[in-house]
């Protein structure tokens, strides 16, 4: 297999990941690295081994070692970056949001079909061995047809108000925080398991932390060193909380609940389908489990044993089973695959791999979730 140049803008807690990951593969080498400034930059080169430091995007999608670019980039910068790596003829791999708004982020899908390169949005729990055992029992009909999809994203690191990140503030993170930032996650995981698109939203969404207080310097996200800085107060308008009530295309109803100030929930993701014949849930913090409920027998816990698994799933679990795999994994897994469809053109597109096309539908979905509790919390349909 050949080796592949990779370059990242941005390292911060997803940068840091994503190095980690490509690394994991064996045949990408991380070639260089871009921030704000060549300062920044190197001090990022140094400490991850980079070879390479660049003061800006333009010149690191210029380097011809460079073959895929990652963009980790707070998410303002999204866009721009991408357009610069679609510019260049680089396969592109950005984090979640594709962009800002919708419009954008059907800008720079279109560009990315265009130039015929490889282009992927990064929702990672996509990659958990779980998670395709429970698509592939979905697909095969071993629940009965789905009639009720549920579950929550619930976190705590933004409860308290010394709490900050450039994620709350519009004109970096966007206008929604909660919804935007892991609502979406919950989104694309419903709908990937199912294999049902939500048409239609209903939305109620709070702000329980109205002002924060924001530190004079920067710190990166989850980081708790920033509520120990010089800070000032600042008017919060994006959500913390919200419940949504969505309906899926063929009838299918559903439910979800997310926030950033629940106690106690550190990365609280869950989801369950239920058919007619049998339900099912996979928990984030649980990951090496998914539980099965019956009516007429026993419910079951199937373990992530790749004896037990679908053989179609099995290749995503890499440990015996008892031994447990995590989230590292399972975005190794996600980049596996993409890294795969750019050693060879021709292989079909994976399904954990989200394009920017459905990238682009994710940033349709927040957007009518903040149309419908705009408009008084009314049903609203989604515009793809």
């Amino acid at each position: 297999m050949r080796r592949v140049g990779m370059g990242i803008v941005g390292i911060g807690f997803a940068g840091s990941l994503h190095v980690e990951a490509v690394r994991r593969l064996g045949f990408v080498d991380v070639v260089a690295v871009a921030s704000s400034s060549l300062e920044s930059a190197q001090r990022k080169a140094d400490e991850y081994c980079i070879p390479k430091a660049y003061g800006n995007y333009d010149a690191l999608v210029s380097d011809p070692a460079v073959q895929v670019v990652h963009n980790t980039t707070p998410n303002h910068l999204h866009s721009a970056v991408n357009m610069a790596a679609i510019g260049r003829h680089k396969h592109i791999v950005c984090d979640k949001p594709l962009a800002i708004t919708s419009s954008d982020a059907r800008t720079v899908w279109r560009a990315a079909e265009a130039a015929e390169v490889v282009h992927a949005v990064i929702f990672n729990y996509r990659g958990n061995p779980c998670v395709q055992q429970a698509r592939h029992m979905i697909t095969r009909g071993e629940l009965g047809p789905p009639h009720f999809v549920h579950g929550e994203y619930l976190q705590d690191w933004l409860l308290d108000p010394t709490d900050y990140s450039w994620r709350l503030e519009p004109d970096k993170g966007g206008v929604s925080s909660a919804l935007g930032d892991i609502g979406s996650h919950w989104c694309d995981l419903a709908q990937h398991v199912t294999g049902l698109r939500i048409e239609s939203v209903l939305a109620d969404l709070t702000t329980v932390v109205k002002t924060r207080y924001r530190p004079t310097r920067t710190s990166e996200t989850f980081s708790s060193a920033a509520r120990d800085l010089p800070s000032q107060p600042v008017e919060i308008k994006s959500e913390d909380l919200a419940s949504v009530l969505v309906r899926f295309e063929n009838g299918v109803k559903g439910t979800f609940c997310v926030g950033q100030i629940c106690a106690g929930h550190k990365n609280g993701l869950w989801i369950e389908v239920s058919g007619r014949e049998r339900s099912l849930r996979w928990h984030q913090e649980q990951q090496n489990e998914l539980w099965l409920g019956s009516r007429h027998r026993a419910n079951e816990v199937l373990a992530r044993d790749p004896a037990l698994l679908d053989e179609s799933v099995r290749g995503y679990a890499h440990l015996p089973g008892g031994h447990q795999e995590g989230w590292n994994d399972a975005l190794t897994n996600v980049f596996r695959d993409i890294y795969a469809r750019v050693i060879d053109g021709s292989r079909p597109a994976s399904p954990l791999v989200a394009t920017f096309e459905e990238g682009y539908r994710a940033n349709c979905l927040v957007e009518a979730m903040l149309a419908s509790h705009a408009a008084g919390n009314v049903w609203t349909r989604v515009q793809y």
